[in-house]
């Protein structure tokens, strides 16, 4: 059976890279990276790997709301003129790389749905908690960092809801990491609640005439941005992908 790493590349290479005393040298750069992705091919014994990276286009989010991501300190610009290398140096060890048109969490998100659908195992390795909602069989999700599986439990517990109820809410209650903005006036505390009583998303808003007038108000007049954030938050797991499995068949990394 095939099992896919799959390397969510900026959240490895920026973390790795931020532990450096100074955020201008990368001279030692590729070859740490190179080592935690030999490190995470010995744990995990994958048949295929790839590393996916942000592209430069500007995201349908960023597209749908403007204010996506602000405020998220840029990447160091030696960072950002050390990446091609970086990739290549990967590339030349048996590591390569897809490149998204813009945000790569998609692109993840739609070659781990793809290689379930083929019968075979996508481990994502990334911090990011978004990627909880595609947890289930065949998926899941490795912290290189701190040498541990997020799981669905944990993000239940985080978020206080079930794993059927996150995207519902975070459409409320926002993402102030990603700044999606949620329900104006609805917080975690609330959406939580809420969720506990009516289930889903479509049940609190059918449900208005039983809920509170002043935060019945508040859902009221938050409606378009529950249905926005709803948009933002969830994954697309179809994106087109010009490539081949193939092409990524884990090989034994050189020492070159």
């Amino acid at each position: 059976m095939n099992r896919f790493l799959i390397i969510d590349g900026l959240n490895l290479v920026r973390r790795i890279h931020a532990a450096q005393p100074d955020e201008n040298d990368v001279n030692g750069l590729p070859e740490r990276v190179t080592s935690a992705c030999r490190k995470l091919m010995a744990k995990h014994q994958p048949t295929h790997v790839a590393l996916v990276w942000d592209g430069d286009a500007i995201s349908w989010r960023k597209q749908l709301y403007q204010d996506y991501k602000k405020g998220r300190k840029p990447m160091p610009t030696a960072l950002s003129d050390a990446l091609p290398n970086l990739k290549e140096h990967l590339a030349q060890r048996g590591f390569h790389s897809i490149d998204a048109n813009a945000e790569a969490d998609d692109v993840i998100a739609t070659l781990a749905s793809k290689t379930v659908k083929a019968k075979g195992e996508a481990l994502i390795i990334s911090t990011d908690k978004g990627f909880t909602q595609l947890l289930g069989p065949g998926i899941s999700l490795w912290d290189y960092f701190n040498q541990r599986q997020i799981t669905i439990e944990d993000r239940e517990q985080q978020l206080g809801v079930d794993r059927s109820q996150f995207i519902d809410y975070l459409a409320m209650a926002g993402d102030s990491g990603n700044k999606i903005p949620g329900i104006p006036g609805i917080g975690p505390k609330s959406a939580c609640e809420l969720l506990k009583t009516f289930r889903t998303l479509a049940n609190v808003y059918a449900s208005l005439d039983k809920i509170g007038a002043k935060q019945a108000k508040k859902l009221e007049a938050g409606r378009p941005m529950a249905r926005l954030s709803y948009k933002l938050v969830q994954l697309q797991t179809d994106i087109p992908l010009n490539t081949r499995l193939a092409n990524f068949r884990a090989e034994q990394p050189t020492q070159a």
